[in-house]
């Protein structure tokens, strides 16, 4: 026999490791296959395991389910079949189990009550609710009793007894007076966990109340109160209540003291069971006077402070989701001055079943294994039992595919028909779990669950999947094939995921195309389509830059943007993460964002972010915005002085730009009241100074902070401060002596400043004395700037100082200056002056000093007055404006060079001696001429271009010629673009030429021209200019139109106009016609010349010949010009139009000396002429 069980177990051991499970099949939640797969009911709600109603209410008895077909709903109630249809009362919820149960018709709640299991079925099998425990909240009322007064004596422990009555759920219960007035709980007076009041020791105020117990019943929402304890305290000595005091509550009385005792729990140790995740409520509650103190620990080891909670004042521990590890002992100690004693509390935890693996739904294919696993632990270990459609399972089962193992329930090659759902209730004293998982046996072909033929696009170099999702069972094999050619996708750049995913990777260019997959198993095949496009990167390559902005700037912040071409992007703004709204001060364009007006409101992050259909990028940067500072703040002196104070501020805020520094104002109200002045500037980190004042002042002060962007409004003014007089610290500056008149001398100095008073009555004390003769110091005092010494000396020397004072006394004096009295007219003139060396521009100049005494004043120069008398050209005449040139010589033979002199020219000269105000008699008067130079530049210089082949010149002669002209020179060369090249040519003129025309070699040819003009001493100054560019070609065909078709008609057509013109004179002629004449006789055709600025004169013949009616008379009346037509586009008037026509062909214009001479203002070109005739 025990061979025999040997072998079996050898033999089920092979098995199981020969066994092999299969993945289990997980159904995706597409919707149509969820309407066409057949599935077992599975439950989705149901009522608590514990199920209290309100009697008031109809009850509801939850149980909903889900399945394919559709389940149907059966209930048990105490284990037996409970037909609803026979009582009208209980309804059943169309589309679930859910039951109904009214009392609208009468009926009574308490006759439902009991144990309730919900069944769920359909063709593949029943699941089961967990069994739902109804009962009916209950609130009974208090039993009636009468309460006797309780006695006690002072200092004893008490307890009243609650004993609410029972309730469903249990009722909440509480103490209060009979006034419906709480009691106060504290050390000595508290509620226990049972409801009972438990006094630690009885003082006599407590019989001034009454003690009513109160239960309040959660479902009904009532309270009910127990008749109320009446207490009477015995004293050993008499009570009076205003005796009592809260730290001595006997109000001086002796009352006996007693050793800790507890009255809750009893005994030296107790034990409490508490279930796993419960709270755990453990209570030590003492009497003794004075009224003990409890404390709490626990035996081997500490409390766990983070889910332990000491209530009512220590006499309860509360700890919050008890595990297996806060079994043990707890020991509570109440002790007082007299002594302790201590409590063992003994914590047992146990636990009702819980999961450790809750069996899960199973699909599976035909032949493929599976299993169900069903662990769960428990205090003790709970029992596992296995059911199928709520029926226990055989074990050995008679299904060979079906094997229970314990906890677990292997399946060993499945079989259509095998669906079913099993239950597995595990269960021990304290509870039970039930849990319904079902196994479905499934076979369906191969599908595909997503889109057809997506396309898909991606960004360059990422990390792409594409996504096939399908569905068989059995699971089909999935393979991926590119542009259908190929072997399947797996390996390298690819790899192909268990879910029907093809990662590529690192997407690139040559990655695009159609990818297929296909899925296939033994019921079939099914494939579907992506189309793979790779993008460029969408990314930011101008990022947005942290900026510090004024206020009431602008602020621009730049993004600038590169992505694909194929993909739209759109840029947006946000400030802060949040959607930033536009407007006219916020603008957005292509590349960049524009804040006008900036103001605080604007500062923060401001993020950039660019969107394709696929990817995005961002970047941000902050704005800051900086403003002048507030004004400071609460301005306050102290430490006042003679002649300082200390000022204190509060900055204002600085508005993101540091103060730098701050400037300190005051106003005085005796000056220049109103006017605020500075008085110094302080580090921006300074808000305390000690200000320097000066006397005999009222000040007030304010302050001005000042940033990078500007200057804060000035702060509310200081409170005044008053200095004290003193006599003058300043001494008067600006000293001098100076004489007005000949004979006084005028002592000045710049007044004090205002806030150099220092006191009232401000006067100056002036001295002066003879320098160097001897003399006592003469003095005066005036309220002045200045005094004049008279009666002194002609230019004599002083010395002179000058004090100021006030009614506190002198200042300090000034340094002696030398002063002189008043300067009187030179005496003596220059003699003998004469030149010497007389050249083009200069001449030395000679002449003998004067007597330094008969300068009468300090000597400043010998002064030389010249002026141009004419010029030896003949006829060009001068200004004769005199001009000065002083010279400073105290030598014996002074001597000097008058320059800047006009070639060619007679001078006159005279010279004086100065003082400082007078200047003395002229000199002897010098005649001289100066020498030939060579001229100025020519008074203008111009080119004109008038044709193709040649450049017409004009110029006119000097301004200043510098003596007799003989000519002029003209040098000029080629330019080629901006280089110079070839040989210098040059060209000499008679003085009476100011033209040249020069021919040019070629139509583009330019020169630089250099024009100068000659006397006998040589060339003067050169006046350069180069030649203009000539036209475009386009402008250059145009001007030739002497070939154009178009050009030769419309000559022939006026020409044939002006022969019928003539035939039309003739025939009036012959009929005795007259003609029209001018008012000075027939005005002949004027012979052209040609003007040098290009336009046409005519000019009447010398011979003024009538006008001869034929037409030999008219041609013989036009001179023939030597140029061309195109010299004719090249006048002034002559031009072209836009159409390439030629206008003003036969406009004229009328020289000024003929047009002022003649009152007819007609033009007499050929065809006025013409119609004059007709």
């Amino acid at each position: 026999m025990l061979g025999q069980g040997r072998h079996a177990a050898l033999a089920l051991v092979s098995l199981l490791l020969s066994w092999r499970e299969a993945t289990p099949i997980e159904v995706p939640r597409d919707a149509r296959i969820q309407q066409e797969l057949k599935q077992p009911p599975t439950l989705v709600r149901q009522s608590v395991k514990d199920y209290i109603v309100d009697p008031r209410d109809n009850i509801i008895i939850e149980c909903e389910a889900k399945g394919n077909p559709v389940p149907t709903f059966s209930w048990r109630k105490n284990r037996k079949f409970f037909n609803i249809a026979k009582d009208p009362r209980v309804t059943m919820r169309k589309g679930s189990g859910t039951l109904e149960i009214g009392f609208r018709s009468g009926g009574r709640p308490e006759d439902y009550e009991g144990e309730y299991q919900c069944f769920a079925k359909n063709d593949l099998g029943t699941a089961l609710s967990n069994k739902i425990l109804l009962r009916v909240s209950k609130a009974p009322l208090w039993p009636k009793e009468v309460l006797e007064p309780v006695v006690v004596t002072e200092g004893s422990p008490l307890v009243l007894l609650c004993n609410p009555p029972p309730g469903l759920p249990p009722p909440f219960t509480f103490w209060m007076t009979s006034g419906m007035s709480p009691i106060r709980q504290d050390k000595r007076v508290s509620m226990g966990l049972n409801g009972d009041m438990y006094f630690s020791n009885v003082i006599a105020r407590d019989a001034d109340t009454d003690y009513s117990c109160n239960a309040r019943f959660p479902f009904t929402h009532t309270i009910q109160q127990k008749n109320p304890f009446t207490l009477k305290v015995h004293t050993k000595e008499p009570y009076n209540d205003t005796s009592y005091n809260a730290t001595d509550p006997f109000g001086g009385r002796k009352v006996a003291e007693s050793t800790p005792t507890f009255l809750s729990p009893s005994g030296s140790q107790s034990s409490k069971m508490v279930l796993r995740d419960e709270h755990l409520l453990l209570e030590c509650i003492a009497a003794g006077l004075p009224t003990p103190t409890i404390k709490w620990f626990k035996k081997g080891g500490d409390l766990p402070g983070h889910k332990v909670k000491f209530e009512k004042f220590n006499k309860t521990l509360k700890m919050v989701s008890v595990s297996e590890e806060d079994d043990g002992e707890y020991v509570c100690m109440a002790n007082n001055h007299l002594g302790s004693i201590r409590h063992s509390i003994f914590v047992h935890v146990k636990a009702a079943p819980y999961w450790l693996d809750k069996p899960t739904d199973l699909v599976l294919a035909p032949d493929e294994n599976g299993r169900l696993v069903c662990r769960a632990n428990g205090n003790p270990k709970p029992e596992i039992k296995w059911l199928m459609n709520g029926e226990p399972l055989e074990n050995p089962s008679p299904n060979p595919s079906r094997q229970v193992l314990g906890d677990t329930i292997i399946f060993r090659s499945v079989q259509m028909g095998g669906s079913a759902v099993y239950q597995c209730n595990a269960s021990n004293e304290h509870g039970y779990l039930l849990a319904n998982a079902f196994v479905s046996v499934l076979d369906m072909p191969p599908r595909m669950l997503g889109a057809k033929k997506q396309l898909i696009k991606v960004i360059e170099n990422n990390r792409t999947f594409l996504d096939c999702p399908f569905f068989g069972s059995p699971l089909p094999e999935l393979r991926w094939f590119k542009n259908g050619q190929g072997s399947g996708l797996d390996g390298g750049q690819y790899r192909a995921y268990i879910n029907g995913t093809l990662e590529i990777k690192k997407a690139r260019a040559e990655d695009e195309g159609t990818y297929t997959c296909v899925a296939s198993s033994i019921l079939g095949m099914a494939e579907n389509q992506v189309s793979l496009e790779v993008k460029e990167r969408t990314r930011i390559v101008g990022a947005p830059e942290h900026k510090s902005a004024i206020r009431g700037s602008t602020a621009r912040f730049t993004c600038k943007v590169k992505s694909d071409p194929s993909l739209p992007v759109t840029v947006t703004w946000t400030k802060d993460d949040k959607p930033l709204y536009l407007g006219w001060r916020l603008k957005k364009d292509e590349e960049s964002l524009t804040i006008s007006n900036v103001n605080e409101g604007d500062e923060g992050t401001y993020a950039c972010t660019v969107k394709s259909e696929i990817d995005q990028d961002s970047a941000s940067a902050r704005l800051t915005v900086l403003d002048r500072p507030d004004p400071p703040m609460d301005l306050d002196l102290s430490d006042p002085a003679a002649r300082s104070v200390r000022l204190t501020w509060i900055p204002g805020n600085d508005h993101r730009s540091p103060i730098t520094e701050f400037l300190v104002q005051f106003e005085e109200d005796r000056w220049e009241p109103g006017r605020w002045q500075n008085l110094s500037t302080y580090p921006g980190d300074f808000n305390s100074v000690i200000l320097q004042l000066a006397p005999f002042v009222n000040y007030q002060f304010r302050v001005i902070a000042i940033n990078t962007v500007g200057q804060s409004q000035p702060s509310r003014p200081s409170p005044r401060y008053k200095t004290s007089g003193a006599a003058p610290d300043a001494i008067p500056r600006g000293v001098r002596g100076w004489g007005s008149e000949k004979d006084n001398m005028e002592i000045s100095w710049e007044p004090l400043l205002d806030l150099e008073r220092n006191g009232p009555n401000l006067r100056y004390s002036v001295w002066w004395r003879r320098k160097d003769a001897g003399e006592e110091w003469s003095n005066v005092t005036t309220e002045g700037s200045k005094h004049v010494v008279h009666n002194t000396d002609t230019y004599v020397p002083y010395e002179v100082k000058v004090q100021a004072r006030n009614e506190f006394g002198p200042g300090p004096e000034s340094n002696q200056v030398i002063g002189y009295s008043g300067e009187d007219v030179p005496t003596d003139a220059p003699t003998d002056l004469r030149v010497s060396k007389v050249g083009s521009t200069k001449a030395n100049i000679h002449w003998k000093p004067v007597d330094p005494a008969s300068v009468r004043g300090e000597f400043k120069e010998y002064k030389l007055y010249y002026w141009r008398e004419s010029s030896l050209v003949p006829g060009l005449l001068v200004s004769k404006e005199k001009r000065t040139k002083g010279v400073y010589s105290t030598a014996s033979e002074p001597s000097g060079i008058l320059s800047d002199l006009v070639p060619y020219s007679r001078y006159q000269m005279f010279m004086v001696v100065a003082n400082g105000r007078f200047e003395g008699p002229p000199s002897n008067t010098v005649e001289f001429t100066t020498k030939e130079g060579v001229p100025d530049a020519p008074r203008f210089f111009r080119i004109n271009r008038r044709s193709f082949d040649s450049i017409y010149l004009e110029w006119d002669k000097p301004l200043e010629p510098n003596g007799i002209l003989i000519g002029y020179q003209l040098k000029y060369r080629i330019v080629n673009g901006s280089r110079v090249g070839g040989r210098t040519q040059l060209e000499t003129f008679f003085p009476n030429v100011t033209d040249f025309t020069l021919r040019l070699p070629d139509r583009s040819t330019r020169y630089n021209f250099f024009l100068s003009a000659l006397t006998q001493i040589g060339a003067g100054e050169v006046f350069a200019e180069e030649s203009p560019p000539f036209a475009n070609q386009a402008y250059i065909d145009q001007v030739d139109i002497a070939t154009q078709g178009w050009f030769i008609g419309l000559m022939c057509a006026i020409a044939l106009i002006i022969l019928i013109l003539l035939i039309v004179c003739f025939i009036k002629r012959s009929r005795g016609g007259k003609y029209p004449v001018r008012d000075k006789k027939d005005l002949p055709l004027d012979p052209v010349d040609q003007k040098e600025d290009g336009s046409f004169d005519y000019h009447s013949d010398e011979d003024n010949k009538p006008l001869q009616g034929s037409q030999t008379s008219l041609d013989g009346n036009v001179k023939e010009s030597d140029d061309s037509l195109v010299d004719y586009g090249e006048g002034g008037d002559g031009q072209f139009n836009e159409d390439g026509s030629f206008i003003g062909q036969y406009t004229v214009k009328k020289d000024k000396d003929e047009t002022e001479g003649n009152e007819s203002s007609e033009a007499t070109s050929p065809v006025n002429a013409i119609y004059s005739l007709a």
